[in-house]
């Protein structure tokens, strides 16, 4: 092919190749923290119907008062940027500044609080599906990005939780099963149509994705598998709770202040060879507070939490994280464990705002997987949330529409 050819080639192609890109969550840069969204229910992976309210809150420590904006993408059931104009899922603009923000008063970290909530008097959604809201400074230099999912309740989805019918697993995973009810809403060619995927804890990394109905019965869908839609158990989180910023906990061993607070946690213990103790957590997720002001958003102080781990050899010379909803679960060179050689611990210290946090300990090795249950342990007990999302597409559709949500927990597990 000449050479001129080729470069027209490439430009024909090169649009298709940016816009089929899978849209990920874009972690935040070092100065943003506390990124809080969510919906009507708190947590912090938004599932509502379309005309109810989303809240999105962050702080910036460089505390200049930047302007940040946001945009809005509709996709598909892939998260790939779905064929809608802007105009077919908004209704007004998106790429507006982010008007209501203030600076943290009484803090020894200053820090601008930042809160957008949709819909507002600029922008609202018109069709349900999976949509990403993206931050963007005033350089228009992407700063983060979080998924969100709106829906309309047209079916019904009976979601339970089952123990693993296979013995290699039978107290260490848990099986989503589920029932779709179409009712009044023709699904005309389900096994094509109709698309699934199943969350545990909000924690997409983790989602299990195209499972087809195992059969139906008149306008109800079942799904009874064991292996294709389950999940390994995994622990309770550790938690601790910074809100009082002078007093010790079960967690906290000392506090002492340098230029922030400093809080020391106790050190943790390797749960995956002790038995399965129960002790409520919120799933790995975190909720700001403190006791030492009125407004939690823009009072509660920014503290140095110290974690440790003793060394173990099944940790080999893999890389070890503290990980939690804190940071969305990235793994950051912040939140990375470094040995002390002076008393054998993995340690790291994170700049965390006053509140209550979950956490637990994960391994990343050489070839980048991730090992989420060896240190913290794994158990079919475990309570966990899961979400069943249906998505539907009819013949001639431009994009893959939310139709049902369903939802259960492991509490109520059963044989």
């Amino acid at each position: 092919m000449p050479h001129s050819l080729k470069q027209i080639a490439f430009f024909i192609f090169l649009p298709v190749l940016i816009f089929a890109q899978v849209q990920e969550e874009v972690e935040a840069p070092p100065h943003i923290k506390s990124i809080v969204f969510n919906g009507p229910t708190g947590d912090q992976f938004p599932i509502v119907q379309i005309g109810e309210k989303i809240d999105l809150e962050f702080d910036d420590l460089t505390a200049s008062e930047q302007d940040y904006y946001y945009k809005i993408i509709h996709c598909d059931y892939d998260w790939t940027p779905s064929d809608l104009l802007k105009s077919q899922y908004l209704r007004g603009v998106d790429n507006q500044r982010i008007i209501d923000y203030e600076n943290s008063y009484t803090t020894l970290q200053p820090f601008s609080n930042y809160r957008l909530s949709i819909p507002n008097e600029n922008v609202s959604l018109k069709v349900s599906g999976n949509y990403v809201l993206e931050i963007y400074n005033s350089n228009y230099e992407l700063q983060f990005s979080r998924r969100f999912v709106i829906y309309k309740d047209l079916v019904k989805v009976g979601t339970e939780i089952k123990r693993s019918r296979d013995f290699n697993f039978l107290n260490d995973k848990q099986v989503v099963q589920f029932r779709i009810f179409g009712g009044n809403t023709e699904l005309v060619n389900p096994k094509k149509e109709v698309k699934v995927a199943i969350i545990q804890n909000h924690y997409w990394p983790t989602a299990i994705f195209n499972v087809a109905p195992q059969f139906t019965l008149g306008t109800e869908l079942v799904y009874k598998y064991d292996l294709e839609t389950s999940f390994f158990g995994g622990n309770e989180f550790f938690n601790f709770d910074t809100k009082d910023l002078r007093a010790p906990s079960a967690a906290i061993s000392r506090i002492d202040l340098t230029d922030l607070y400093n809080h020391y946690l106790y050190s943790n213990n390797y749960r995956g060879g002790q038995p399965y103790t129960y002790f409520p957590d919120i799933n790995g997720d975190y909720v700001v507070r403190t006791l030492q002001g009125d407004d939690d958003s823009r009072e509660a102080e920014y503290t140095n939490v110290h974690f440790s781990l003793p060394y173990d050899e099944v940790l080999n010379l893999d890389d070890v994280y503290v990980f939690g909803k804190f940071n969305n679960y990235a793994l950051t060179e912040e939140n990375k464990m470094q040995y002390d050689e002076a008393d054998g611990m993995m340690k790291a210290s994170i700049s965390l705002k006053q509140g209550f946090y979950n956490y637990k300990y994960v391994i990343k090795n050489d070839l980048n997987i991730v090992d989420l249950n060896t240190i913290c342990g794994n158990f079919h007990f475990t309570e966990n949330n899961y979400t069943v999302l249906v998505y539907y597409r009819n013949f001639g559709d431009l994009y893959d529409s939310v139709i049902g949500v369903g939802t259960a927990n492991s509490r109520n597990i059963s044989n």
